[in-house]
């Protein structure tokens, strides 16, 4: 039967029927700590929010114990992971194309708002740069010099730009005489019925229809000279209703034409030298940033090798410090070493950097990661080592103590080992020298330090252990032409290099990828530093961005550094 005729059958509606059957769907677990009366039913319908049993026996297991288990709190870790319908993203987007993309939506039958939540946040997010993307295509057919675009604007983003003042389309003849008709229309209206206590609903309806339209009359085009779109800017982003809103006209200090004092020591005074700045063919490009990335943008400086982007340097760390983990799990004697290395340095150097094991013990979370983390060989085994242990592990805290107490030494030393790995952290951050937020350079330094000691004591590396290799998703797609060619170079020969040379980045990067393939070469942040340079950069002290020109700073052999007295 459908919903309907069961509603029919039973004298309710059909949101009733479908709200019962929402409540069928909740982990079995909870349906049964519901009939012990451990929850209420305000928080069993809580959980309906989302449909996945094993988040919401996550969620169950945190709260179970607390005192807090309010059906709001319930629905907030449950979608904590989510963008609600109301989020301007949403708004501007819609329901509708999320959903044509593939993209699902929570849904709340117990509440009256009628809420909901998207679960896809990283398609909503493509969705988003895809239509800010084709908005700012249509602007660049205007000419202008550049386009910034961001869901929501920084604080301060016109700050030092001049605005230009552009010149306000005035009405045609047939929009006057609508307007001045919408006018008449609407003071006739207002007459007739002023001394009504309450307007009709048809009335009502066609004053705001009116409202509207001549608000629409008072937002009128601004058309800018066509020199000034070629030395100016645009803004776009998203309001809070989920509405674009752009922009137009701003000229950066760097873009304004320059004053000439005699005009006859210059041929033609009105051209601006900023707007020689144009591609191969002849014609200035506008320059498009979606969310600060830059969008098709010419790599004029395609033989320069610059420094990697630091957030790129933060994915190729990321995928360090889990193989670092995994392989440290896997050698306890090493895990011991660093465990009590550790502790004597916190007893006897009490001001001494955590270097890069954290033995809070807790696990490094990666904020810059690639999507193809979680399916690493080295993520695989260290969720099933997970996996085992938790089935062994009893759940009361004095059984536990008895149960690790009762160990063998070689079980002791794997466990030990593997709680031990989660304090790996080998991820590079840009560095703050004021250290209020981030790593300074100098615990950065020791945090890169000790990655390269552990990598080192346990044999491992990034080609063998942890099977990476170069690809267009997480490398090759992410630089410039020179840094492939140099990456092919370094890898498979002068001669592999020649052959890619001529082609086009995106055609580069999938050929770099099949020549990489086996060749076992590594990036620089995943390549382990030598013994001594390790030595030197911690004699140094000093911290140095991964992919600049050199490496480490230069230490006298004969210098030794000084010793704290405490």
């Amino acid at each position: 039967m459908s919903k309907e005729e069961i509603a029919d059958a039973y004298r309710t509606t059909p949101r009733y029927i479908a709200q019962r059957l929402r409540l069928v769907a909740v982990a079995p677990s909870l349906l049964e700590a519901y009939a012990r009366q451990e929850m209420t039913l305000a928080m069993l319908e809580a959980f309906t929010v989302n449909p996945d049993h094993a988040r919401q026996q996550q969620v169950w297991e945190r709260i179970c114990g607390s005192w807090q288990k309010e059906p709001w709190q319930i629905r907030r870790l449950l979608t904590d992971t989510t963008v609600p319908t109301t989020d301007k993203r949403a708004l501007c987007v819609g329901i509708d194309a999320y959903r044509a993309a593939g993209g699902i939506v929570l849904r709340d039958l117990f509440c009256d708002d009628n809420s909901g939540w998207l679960e896809d946040v990283p398609l909503l997010d493509r969705l988003v740069d895809e239509m800010l993307q084709g908005i700012a295509d249509q602007l660049a057919k205007q000419g202008w010099k550049w386009i910034t675009a961001h869901v929501e604007l920084p604080y301060g983003h016109s700050n030092g730009l001049r605005k230009l003042i552009g010149a306000t389309e005035a009405l045609s003849e047939e929009e006057s005489a609508t307007r001045e008709a919408l006018r008449n229309e609407q003071e006739e209206l207002e007459v007739e019925y002023s001394g009504a206590d309450e307007l009709p609903d048809a009335i009502d309806q066609r004053l705001a229809e009116i409202e509207t339209a001549l608000s629409a009359f008072e937002v009128r085009p601004t058309t800018f000279d066509p020199a000034d779109i070629a030395r100016a800017g645009v803004f776009l982003s998203i309001s809070r209703q989920g509405e674009l809103v752009v922009d137009p006209g701003y000229v950066r200090l760097e873009d304004e034409a320059p004053r000439v004092a005699n005009s006859e020591s210059c041929e033609d005074s009105n051209e601006d030298p900023q707007l020689r700045d144009v591609d191969r063919d002849g014609v200035q490009r506008t320059v498009i940033s979606i969310g600060g990335q830059l969008v098709d943008k010419e790599e004029v400086d395609d033989e320069v090798i610059k420094p990697l982007p630091d957030g790129l340097v933060g994915e190729l760390t990321a995928h360090r410090t889990l193989a670092l983990q995994n392989a440290l799990a896997g050698n306890p004697h090493v895990a011991m070493t660093a465990l009590l290395h550790r502790m004597v340095m916190e007893r006897y150097h009490f001001a001494a950097p955590t270097g890069c094991l954290e033995i809070s013990v807790r696990q490094a979370s990666f904020s810059a990661q690639g999507t193809d983390l979680k399916e690493t060989p080295s993520a695989k085994a260290i969720i099933e080592r997970y996996d085992a242990w938790k089935s062994d592990l009893p759940s009361d805290e004095s059984a536990l103590w008895d149960w690790v107490a009762a160990l063998d030494d070689t079980s002791r030393m794997a466990l030990l080992a593997h709680c031990v790995s989660y304090g790996v952290n080998a991820v590079h951050e840009r560095p703050n020298p004021y250290g209020s937020s981030g790593p300074t350079p100098h615990s950065l330094n020791c945090r890169l330090t000790g990655a390269d000691r552990l990598a080192r004591a346990t044999g491992f590396d990034m080609v063998n252990d942890a099977n990476w290799k170069p690809t267009v998703e997480n490398y090759l797609g992410r630089v410039t032409k020179a840094r492939i060619l140099a990456a092919v170079l370094e890898g498979a020969g002068e001669r592999a290099a020649s052959l890619i040379q001529h082609l086009k980045k995106g055609e580069m990067a999938q050929e770099a990828e099949r020549l990489l393939r086996d060749a076992g070469w590594l990036p620089e942040p995943l390549q382990p530093l030598a013994a001594t340079d390790v030595e030197d950069v911690t004699a140094d002290g000093g911290a140095t961005a991964i992919g600049e020109t050199d490496a480490m700073h230069d230490t006298d052999a004969d210098e030794v550094p000084p010793i704290a007295a405490e």
